[in-house]
């Protein structure tokens, strides 16, 4: 089966682009990403020689950071830039610029502030670069899968418990297995036919990729869902769906980053459900009949 990949950056943000390919750069390649991700908009008005002067690299590795982003060159790359000025780092409802990362000084109105705006723009980055034709393959995947063993450590194992909750009530056979050794021997049991989902924010949980592969080792379909797509998770899939969520001080494995992954996990669940609407009907109802009884008399009648 052939690996689904991503579209070009022409289609999504660059600024998003450039951020989830960081890890995969060369140092030096890094130099010139860091320094365009500290002010797309200026870096749009530079010239080739200014930007390698400003990131203390020669002009040749800005053109090579250009094609390795999937760019041409560095024309380009500033048309692109510039065509997105005042998007990329993001502006507020009152169009104030907001530096998302905690600073010490901060108060707790500014903390509020930043977290409602960082995961409010992971959700909105993460739906607006998502690979439409990625994720119909693996909503078809599922819908025909007669089995799906979803995998995630950490605060990626709540995503996959939250998945397999979701599957479960619609009818589907789904599976969370947050310790290493249970996933490993359920994915040694998979077979064709069969999907396995490894859950990552940076792509290089061990744990998760060994799963993965020992899916795929046994047939199964690969699908990762990781922030970063030349991550090692990535390499180890079949299909690959990506978040942009961004993590900084205080906020590694933070809600943005879980809200990026429940943002594809949901579209996955909707896309099932609508390919298989009338049996996805017929279990919310029954689902639903069943733990009507759970809830005070009040909440009975309103959902009548």
């Amino acid at each position: 089966m052939a690996r689904t990949r991503k579209p070009a950056p022409a289609t999504t943000g660059t600024a998003v682009h450039i951020r989830a390919l960081l890890p995969s750069l060369q140092p030096s390649m890094r130099q010139v990403a860091e320094r365009v991700l500290a002010d797309t908009t200026a870096t749009a008005g530079l010239t080739v020689t200014e930007l390698a002067l400003a990131s203390g690299v020669s002009e040749a590795t800005v053109v090579r950071f250009c094609k390795a982003i999937g760019f041409a060159g560095y024309p380009q790359l500033r048309l692109a830039l510039a065509a997105e000025a005042g998007r990329a780092e993001g502006a507020d409802r009152n169009g104030r610029e907001v530096d998302t990362d905690i600073q010490r000084g901060d108060d707790l109105a500014r903390v509020v502030e930043k977290i409602a705006f960082a995961d409010a723009r992971a959700v909105e980055e993460t739906g607006a670069q998502l690979d439409i034709v990625a994720l119909g393959r693996v909503v078809e995947a599922l819908v025909r899968a007669e089995r799906v063993d979803l995998y995630g450590v950490g605060a990626s194992a709540f995503v996959a418990l939250d998945f397999q909750q979701k599957l479960h009530r619609i009818g589907r056979v789904a599976f969370a297995w947050p310790d290493t050794h249970v996933a490993l021997t359920s994915a040694a049991l998979l077979r064709p036919g069969d999907v396995a989902i490894g859950i990552s924010h940076t792509g290089t949980t061990t744990d998760t990729i060994d799963a993965l592969t020992e899916a795929r080792a046994h047939g199964a379909t690969t699908v990762a869902l990781t922030n970063f797509p030349r991550s090692p998770i990535a390499r180890a899939a079949e299909h690959v769906l990506t978040t942009a969520a961004r993590e900084t001080t205080f906020r590694s494995g933070a809600t943005a980053s879980r809200l990026a992954q429940l943002t594809v996990v949901d579209c996955l669940f909707v896309g099932v459900a609508q390919r298989t609407y009338d049996q996805t009907l017929a279990a919310l109802d029954a689902t639903r009949t069943a733990v009507s009884s759970r809830h005070t008399s009040s909440m009975r009648n309103r959902a009548r």
